[in-house]
């Protein structure tokens, strides 16, 4: 199991910028709901602190994690780091299509970071291949940065863990569905309830042609 690390962050921070946001998204692929995006600044002084940490071990790609182990991490994050999240709903997905989507609920989850600590973050570490589009900020696109940059790591069970939430919310108001079993993905169990009742509203009706296949 690969275990994240602050080598990128601290490259950056010899560098006299201390503002490094990590930056990822969670749920391009389901079928249903949002995509989400969390941004995550450590800061070097908190770093000193919690290298050895559990807390700090527990922190790597959300997909490697247990929903309990999210949760916990979760609230480590959002209690020692600077954090933000941006949605885009189903709605604004079906609109732009799901890759501009998620584009836009990074540039949201920023803006959410931005008003937290006050001014820009001086440097974006982007998971994937491609930088955000249109932003002034300086960015580094780094493929694989959800498995071994932290600050990546935590924005991922951020977007995660948030958009989790949000997809049990939606369980209870399209019981029907079982939203909180596969949190909107493409199971068989959820292509049976859309084959039986039909598609609901939080459903990407972009995603049609791929439901009714």
């Amino acid at each position: 199991m690969i275990q994240p690390h602050l080598e990128k962050e601290k490259f950056y921070w010899s560098q006299g910028w201390k503002f490094v946001a990590g930056i990822d998204e969670a749920g391009r692929g389901p079928l249903a709901g949002p995509v989400v995006a969390g941004a995550v600044i450590v800061s070097s002084e908190i770093a000193e602190n919690i290298e050895n940490t559990p807390e700090f071990k527990l922190i790597r790609d959300s997909k490697t994690l247990s929903a309990r182990q999210r949760e916990i991490a979760y609230e480590f994050i959002v209690q020692n780091f600077e954090w933000g999240v941006g949605v885009s709903d189903e709605k604004t997905i079906d609109r732009i299509n799901i890759l501009q989507a998620a584009f836009l609920a990074m540039k949201k989850a920023i803006s959410d970071l931005k008003k937290r600590i006050k001014c820009n973050p001086e440097i974006i570490l982007v998971d994937g291949r491609s930088p955000i589009p249109n932003i002034s900020m300086r960015q580094e696109s780094i493929v694989g940065g959800d498995k071994f940059i932290f600050s990546i790591s935590a924005a991922s069970i951020v977007a995660k863990v948030t958009r989790d939430r949000m997809m049990l919310d939606f369980h209870e108001k399209y019981p029907a569905y079982g939203f909180a079993q596969h949190k909107g993905y493409g199971t068989k169990n959820h292509f049976e309830m859309i084959r039986k009742h039909g598609l609901c509203e939080i459903h990407r009706k972009s995603f049609k042609l791929k439901v009714q296949s």
